[in-house]
């Protein structure tokens, strides 16, 4: 009697990789296209096509064209191929165990400078979508204002640390600290000013420092 042959067992792991794998291309191409040619001209199958998936592909891994930019903008920020929340990223972390309130700063300046450089050529192609897009308006409204409430957070948190200066609220510290990290002020100083990064990541922890801290 003939053995029946036995079923491959299935690959789960191989099967995420793959998937993965794919949604990277799609984002890779996607980013490429819309800082070459700006939102509007963007069409999903010009990203499908410079992917080298099909549209349905496309679709099935990342939604439509505002999800798609959503989830742009949302990595760029975490830094990841998968968006986080503040709370799990590692520089939040690093700042919240460190005692020392300019060495926070410090921790927050270097990875502001890590951030920008993905985040910011988004936030310019985003400027000249909005106006067209209110769902793309209303998108990065809602960024701004849990940019604002994590900011918020954060100079709690320095406040912990006695160290804040005394005629400071932590609303006006918080603001101070959120104009500074926008990627306005990135492209302001580093892309229009030629400022080198390095340079830019010492001038925010020195102005932080001197703003927001008790002198010495």
């Amino acid at each position: 009697m003939a053995r029946k042959p036995k079923r491959r067992a299935y690959d789960s792991s191989s099967r995420q990789e793959g998937a993965r794998a794919t949604r990277g291309a799609i984002l890779l191409a996607a980013r490429k296209l819309f800082l070459q040619q700006g939102y509007a001209a963007t069409t999903m199958p010009d990203i499908a096509r410079l992917a080298g998936v099909a549209l349905d592909t496309v679709y099935a891994a990342v939604g439509k064209k505002p999800a798609l930019f959503r989830l742009l903008v949302e990595t760029a920020i975490s830094g990841d191929d998968e968006a986080i929340t503040a709370e799990q990223r590692s520089y939040v972390q690093a700042i919240r165990a460190e005692p020392d309130a300019e060495n926070k700063l410090r921790i927050y300046a270097s990875a502001i400078c890590g951030i920008q450089p993905r985040l910011a050529p988004l936030f310019r192609a985003l400027q000249e979508a909005a106006p067209l897009d209110s769902d793309l308006k209303a998108f990065w409204r809602e960024i701004a204002d849990r940019r604002a409430a994590n900011m918020r957070l954060f100079a709690e948190d320095l406040a912990s640390t006695g160290c804040l200066r005394e005629e400071l609220s932590i609303p006006a510290a918080a603001d101070i600290i959120w104009s500074m990290n926008s990627p306005e002020y990135y492209l302001l100083l580093v892309e229009q000013r030629g400022w080198p990064l390095p340079e830019f990541e010492r001038w925010l922890g020195d102005a932080w420092t001197r703003l927001l801290l008790t002198p010495g």
